[in-house]
């Protein structure tokens, strides 16, 4: 048996190695001549999985390490009879660390207070749950807005959603993470246009962490010109590779789509479509990363609140963690006017990105620090250690 993966998939040679003859190709190098004699696909978002890549071959299966899938032809794989799957929820936490940094990064920079502040969250699944349960413990109002899920709520649970009208006139900030649909009644290509930011206060703080064609990129830009956003923090592109130079130009903070690429969430998408692939060959899965993972690079963490306000600690806590700006200044050394390398500066930024570990492998020995910030603290995913002195 044969398993083509690509490289941005932690342990894949490890993982389905355990299955047959794994051959490892980087995502957007992966073509036709490359499939032609395997069995299983595994890969990321960045290859395109259609009938331009797989007419001819022996494909039998075919994963990707995500939580989305557009990049997937799923009418085309289900005429031929080729089983898929993805890896919903495998990088969700990641994702939602990624929204907190941001945050506290813009608060950091324009003095700006969370406490008491409104967060829209438009799709609430593995992700939207996540940022939000994170998004309340910096003190914030949250308010989730998903159409699917309301639907199919049961009575008792529907008043748990805000209309989106009324999600965009009382947030602060609204952040989204909804799957990339271009039709249907939910559909959401260019979900975020100009009706939508004619609809929002002004002022907002506009996060796209979804997909880049879920906004529309005019109708953004327009909105941050009249003041509509006032500050937009950008992980996804319209287009990717080559992401739109202007846009980064007006954005406060802009990744190249790495929000879900902690290594804990890569690992767990890996974890996935192996686990699938073995139920899809009628196989016990073998192999776990458990003895495998690297050793964290701050595994404790030493903090002393006093004469800081809670935010600030935070700040302080996930910046030694994970610092979005790096990320941020990393894109725009490489924002020239050529879109060909723009694209290829996108791809070596994902394909060569750091190993970030996520807030569970640090400890924290909390100084002079309230129950409340403990409690903060601990939402946000970090292990305190003790707390010394605490009010």
């Amino acid at each position: 048996m044969k398993i083509v993966c690509s490289t941005n998939m932690p342990f894949a040679r490890e993982a389905f190695g355990t299955l047959g003859e794994t051959v490892v190709l980087p995502e957007r190098e992966i073509r036709p001549e490359h499939v032609r004699n395997a069995d299983i696909l595994a890969v990321r978002s960045t290859t395109k999985v259609n009938q331009a890549l797989l007419d001819g071959s022996k494909i039998r299966f075919a994963g990707t390490a995500t939580i989305g899938y557009d990049h997937f032809d799923v009418p085309y794989l289900e005429s031929r009879g080729i089983k898929w799957c993805t890896a919903p929820g495998c990088n969700a936490n990641s994702v939602a660390e990624y929204i907190i940094s941001a945050l506290l990064r813009l608060g950091h920079r324009h003095s700006i207070s969370w406490q008491g502040k409104t967060f829209g969250v438009i799709g609430v699944g593995n992700v939207g749950s996540r940022v939000a349960k994170k998004a309340a413990a910096l003190g914030m109002r949250v308010l989730l807005n998903d159409p699917p899920r309301q639907k199919a709520a049961a009575p008792e649970d529907k008043g748990g959603f805000t209309g989106l009208d009324d999600l965009l006139a009382e947030s602060d900030v609204v952040t989204l993470h909804v799957p990339l649909t271009a039709r249907g009644e939910d559909k959401t290509l260019h979900m975020a246009d100009s009706k939508f930011f004619g609809k929002a206060r002004r002022g907002i703080v506009f996060i796209n962490s979804a997909r880049g064609p879920v906004t529309d990129n005019a109708a953004l830009l327009q909105a941050i010109s009249r003041g509509i956003v006032a500050h937009s923090v950008l992980d996804t592109w319209d287009p990717e590779p080559a992401f739109p130079e202007d846009l980064l130009d007006h954005a406060d903070i802009g990744t190249p789509h790495i929000a879900g690429h902690s290594f804990e969430g890569k690992v767990g998408g890996t974890v996935i479509v192996y686990r699938e692939a073995c139920r899809f060959l009628g196989i016990e899965p073998s192999w776990t990363p458990d003895n495998m993972m690297p050793p964290a690079a701050v595994p404790l963490l030493e903090l002393d609140a006093a004469g800081k306000t809670n935010q600030e600690v935070l700040f302080e806590a996930v910046s030694r963690i994970y610092d979005i700006e790096d990320d941020d200044r990393m894109l725009r050394a490489g924002a020239s006017g050529n879109p060909a390398e723009r694209a290829a500066h996108f791809d070596r930024l994902r394909r060569n990105y750091r190993e970030r570990r996520e807030f569970m492998n640090t400890k924290i020995a909390l100084k002079s620090g309230s129950p409340a910030l403990r409690m903060a603290l601990e939402s946000l995913g970090f292990d305190i250690l003790f707390r010394r002195q605490c009010d």
